[in-house]
């Protein structure tokens, strides 16, 4: 197919689309056309309407500016269609010769080439034929102007020119088209203005066209640094000092790191910190700007300050600089005074601007640098680089001049604190503080250190001491320095040591001004601490100024009410001023909180009077609430009360403690009221009142021994104050307070007369005395009886007779009445009359005549015996058992265990069935065999088995029948015959030996078994020896 036919068939493909209103579409199939057979496509363009043929133009115009892209096509007639923007340019030209649109691209590529002088030349041509589209040709012409490197004066010049007509489209153009020769322009600008610069310095036009050229660079090119450098330095020098600041810091925010060398960096600080200081009010930014320039390269930003600044610019920016130093330093020492928390670091974050400051004043003042050096060493010690601040301290002492050396020296005495070297600190706040004239400061830092410093060493006085005079010199300084130089770990211990050495102070009553001071640094340091406002107050107090003290604890109350040091310090206040309710109120809260133990460090605050008032005050509060109610919440608010005035008294009032522990006994506190009765008797161990009441309290525990001490050593003290109390006890308890002591003294008198000698320190006049308080208490027969007995063992017969007969008449009707009469009348009657009252006793008591027979001579004992014997041998013949049982009984102990008298006992009781009684006296018979003939002990034997077989205890008693058998065999066997009889006792012997033979105790059973049969052949026994035989015919059982 022919081109033109072809041409002609994507024409009608174009047609098509056109109809369709697919403009970009019709417009590719007529330019495929065109590059098939350029003529028959313009033919077939410019044949259509006037309208149409724009749309097609206006398609190619923006295909070749970029502002679309042709679109891909599929063809009927054409396999393969191959579009570009370079033919789209040719079919435009073709269409509209000199369009501009098509020469500018035909001319771009051309320059592309290298064809410079060329582009020119043409551009000039068509910028002289056709005006329209000049912004285009112009830029492109200046562009070819710059590269050609002929001429690229002109080329600025069109660049100008065509930003100033069409500012917004020329710098889009620029960007978007001559993106890769921007380098070239900007370099090319550069050379030209530093040569209009050189030739024409002054000139206003040239200033107009200068200010012109950097906008045109700053819209093209915002990101380049000499740019951004030299607008910002025309804009200080036509005075646009706003401008000047908004270009340096767009480049500093905006650059990266590769776009921007150190050298930029610093010039543009340099240039903004000018535009801040020009400007005026921006002191602060200025600062910050010049610092980091001068951080960065000293001896550059030196060069670039002199260039920028006169020197009395200078001047007014080290002014600028050092009222911003000391305006940044108070506001770091008001932070740090401001600070709530001790141990806190408030404030450093405040010290890198002052640090910045006075390094910047370093550079641009180095005749001050010693000054500034020292308050540098000074701001890194404060900022916790103790290392910095040394290196600086000890570089400055090593220098020739002596200023300020007060002042590195307390500086270098805090670096080595922090470091640990204590030694070494303590040499440097040593001269400080002994220098002639000292500057108070530095001195206040050196009494701070040293104190700090003796702290380690065990002396806190010293410390106190250190800390005053700091105070004294000046408070607001010496509340800096601890809050900043003092390390912030030991701060806490240091606010505890002051507390308490002041506390020490007062109570030692040593100047109490001084502590006032010490006690105001402590609360400004931590003004939450109701330590220190409790002692600021005390140290008021002892000063005389009640009314300042009342206010500040007061105030410490109201952040606190619970506090218990603050009530009671009101409390006693409140009494002093003669507020008595107030001061009761107070104390009421106090007693509900229940922390009496708050007054113990304040007794040796308080002055005597007043200590006398609250103890007199709380004393009499706690009577009055006991008179008036008895409820448990009464007797614990008068015991509180009571303990507030014991340790008003020094922890001792006898009458308060005495009070108090029968208040707690009242609430069943035993233990407690105990210990406050032993706090008594250990000031005064014979306090009857104490030892009582004691005595009481055990009673209520039933500790029967402690109870009857104390009671014991109360009536020895004062009987007549000890009985009352006792009598003033319930009935019940009485009884149990008489029994005890009742008991306590017989076991004591019965010792007496069987050992002839007292235990401990008792002695008979104490049993006299509690004989004769129970006599008092309770008029008992058996307390009587009692104290009879105590004088008969003190000698005193015939008191006690009379006594005896006074109590129960001269016939008594008790039977340990008439025994005691009896012994007492024994030397004028005959022994048989006296037996017979004794004999009664016995049957009743042996214990109690057992007693009473030590009264009773040995001669008058042994007569006593044998008419009770005499006596008890005729009942039993009249078979009186029951009485005859008395009579034996009193010949028993009169003989003292005699054995004759014991059988005949036991004779009776076997008569009256009394076996186990039997048995006893027959096994004290049985004990004392040593001297008895065999016959003797036989029956005695005999006589024990039978009571063991009467009480069922078979194996014990066949123990006894055949030691009886071994002891006289003709005897024990007619005793057994007679009782319990020979069949009975064997059965019993078989029985035991089977058990024996059961257990294979072979030997024992058949040693059974063979008495057994000497008392009776009996068959079983006969049996059971033939089985042992047989069972243990391989033992030896002979």
């Amino acid at each position: 197919m022919a081109p033109e036919d072809l041409a002609a068939l994507l024409c009608g493909e174009g047609d098509e689309q056109l109809s369709r209103q697919e403009f970009p579409a019709a417009t590719a199939f007529y330019l495929a056309a065109f590059s098939c057979c350029g003529p028959t496509a313009v033919q077939r363009v410019k044949a259509m309407g006037h309208e149409p043929c724009q749309r097609v133009v206006a398609t190619l115009e923006a295909w070749c500016q970029g502002k679309a892209q042709i679109p891909k096509i599929r063809s009927r007639n054409l396999a393969v269609v191959s579009l570009s923007v370079g033919i789209a340019a040719v079919f435009l030209s073709s269409l509209i010769p000199n369009n501009v649109v098509a020469s500018v691209y035909e001319l771009e590529a051309l320059l592309r080439r290298g064809c410079s002088e060329e582009v020119v030349s043409k551009c000039t041509l068509l910028l002289e034929a056709n005006g329209r589209g000049s912004m285009e040709l112009l830029l492109l012409r200046a562009l070819a102007r710059v590269l050609s490197g002929t001429q690229p004066g002109e080329g600025i010049v069109d660049y100008v020119q065509a930003f100033v007509l069409h500012q917004a489209e020329a710098v889009a153009y620029v960007c978007s088209r001559q993106r890769e020769h921007l380098a070239q322009v900007v370099q090319a600008f550069s050379a030209h203005l530093s040569r209009c610069q050189e030739e024409r310095p002054g000139c206003r036009a040239s200033q107009q066209w200068l200010g012109d050229c950097y906008a045109f660079l700053a819209a093209v090119a915002p990101g380049h640094a000499w740019v951004c450098r030299a607008r910002a330095a025309h804009l200080l020098k036509t005075a646009e000092f706003q401008e000047c600041v908004a270009v340096c810091t767009k480049a500093l925010e905006g650059f990266s790191a590769e776009n921007l060398t150190g050298e930029d960096v610093l010039a543009l600080l340099l240039q903004r910190a000018a535009g801040y200081f020009f400007l005026g009010g921006w002191t602060q930014e200025m600062m910050q700007d010049l610092a980091a320039a001068f951080a960065a390269d000293p001896a550059q930003a030196m060069k670039c300050f002199e260039e920028l600044f006169s020197p009395r610019d200078a001047e007014k920016i080290e002014e600028q600089a050092r009222a911003a130093l000391e305006g940044r330093f108070a506001a770091y020492r008001e932070a740090v005074r401001a600070g709530a928390e001790l141990r806190g670091s408030h404030g450093t974050e405040l010290l890198p601007p002052v640090i910045q400051t006075i390094q910047l004043l370093l550079h641009i003042c180095p005749g001050c640098s010693r000054e500034l050096s020292v308050r540098l060493a000074d701001c890194h010690l404060l900022q916790g680089h103790p290392g910095a601040a040394l290196d600086l301290c000890e570089q400055l002492l090593a220098a020739e001049q002596s200023t300020y050396h007060n002042t590195l020296l307390a500086l270098r005495g805090f670096c080595s604190l922090h470091a640990q070297d204590h030694h070494r600190a303590l040499q440097d706040f040593q001269r400080v503080i002994e220098h002639d004239s000292p500057h108070p400061n530095s001195c206040i830092k050196a009494l701070c250190g040293r104190g700090l410093i003796r702290i380690s060493g065990g002396s806190n006085y010293l410390t106190a001491l250190d800390y005053i005079t700091a105070c004294q010199l000046k408070l607001d300084e010496t509340i800096f320095t601890i809050k900043s130089y003092v390390p912030w770990n030991q701060r806490g211990l240091l606010l505890k040591v002051l507390q308490e050495e002041g506390q020490m102070m007062l109570q030692k009553k040593r100047d109490a001004p001084g502590v006032f001071q010490l006690a105001s640094l402590l609360v400004e340091l931590d003004s939450s601490d109701e330590t220190s406002q409790i002692l600021c107050a005390d140290a008021l107090y002892q000063m005389g100024r009640g009314e300042e003290a009342h206010k500040m604890l007061s105030l410490a109350l109201s952040r606190n009410p619970q506090r218990a040091p603050v009530l009671a310090r009101l409390a006693l206040l409140q009494l002093k001023r003669g507020f008595v309710y107030d001061g009761n109120q107070l104390l009421k809260r106090l007693i509900r909180i229940g922390d009496s133990s708050c007054l113990l460090p304040i007794l040796d605050i308080f002055q005597d009077e007043d200590r006398r008032l609250l103890q007199s005050h709380c004393r009499w509060r706690a009577l009055a609430i006991l008179k008036g109610r008895q409820e448990a919440a009464a007797i614990r608010e008068a015991i509180a009360h009571l303990s507030f005035a014991i340790l008003a008294a020094g922890g001792y009032a006898e009458d308060c403690l005495l009070t108090r522990a029968r208040c707690y006994g009242r609430l069943g506190q035993m233990k407690t009221a105990i210990f406050d009765f032993n706090a008594v008797l250990k000031e005064e161990p014979s306090n009857a009142q104490a030892l009582s009441g004691r005595g009481f309290v055990h009673l209520a525990l039933r500790q029967q021994k402690e109870a009857v001490q104390d009671l014991i050593s109360a009536l020895k003290v004062e009987a007549g104050a000890v009985i009352p109390a006792i009598l003033s006890l319930k009935p019940e308890t009485q009884g149990l307070v008489t029994g005890w002591l009742l008991q306590h003294g017989r076991a004591t008198l019965t010792e007496l007369m069987a050992t002839k000698d007292l235990p401990g320190e008792e002695s008979l006049g104490d049993l006299l005395m509690v004989a004769k308080a129970l006599t008092k208490i309770c008029r008992s027969a058996q307390h009587h009886i009692f104290y009879t007995d105590v004088l008969m063992a003190n000698g005193r017969q015939q008191e006690a007779l009379r006594h005896l007969q006074e109590a129960f008449g001269p016939c008594p009707a008790e039977d340990s009445a008439r025994a005691r009469l009896a012994v007492l009348q024994l030397q004028s009657r005959n022994v048989a009359a006296a037996a017979a009252p004794l004999s009664v006793l016995a049957r009743r008591d042996e214990k109690d005549l057992a007693f009473l027979l030590n009264f009773v001579g040995t001669k008058q004992q042994q007569h006593l015996a044998q008419a009770a014997a005499q006596e008890g041998k005729e009942l039993m013949k009249s078979h009186d058992h029951e009485q005859a049982l008395g009579y034996l009984s009193l010949a028993v102990l009169a003989s003292r265990d005699s054995p004759r008298h014991l059988r005949r006992r036991a004779a009776c009781l076997m008569r009256l069935n009394k076996y186990d009684k039997a048995l006893k006296d027959m096994q004290k018979v049985t004990q004392g065999h040593g001297c008895n003939s065999p016959k003797t002990q036989a029956g005695d034997h005999c006589c024990q088995g039978f009571l063991l077989l009467a009480l069922a205890q078979e194996e014990a008693a066949v123990q006894h029948y055949m030691e009886a058998l071994q002891l006289d065999e003709p005897l024990a066997l007619g005793t057994i015959t007679a009782c319990p009889g020979r069949e009975s006792l064997t059965q019993t012997f078989h029985k035991i030996a089977q058990c024996n033979f059961e257990k294979q105790c072979y030997e024992e059973a058949w040693k059974i078994t063979d008495y057994g049969l000497k008392i009776d052949k009996s068959s079983e026994l006969q049996k059971l020896k033939a089985r042992l035989k047989r069972e243990a015919s391989s033992c030896s059982i002979h």
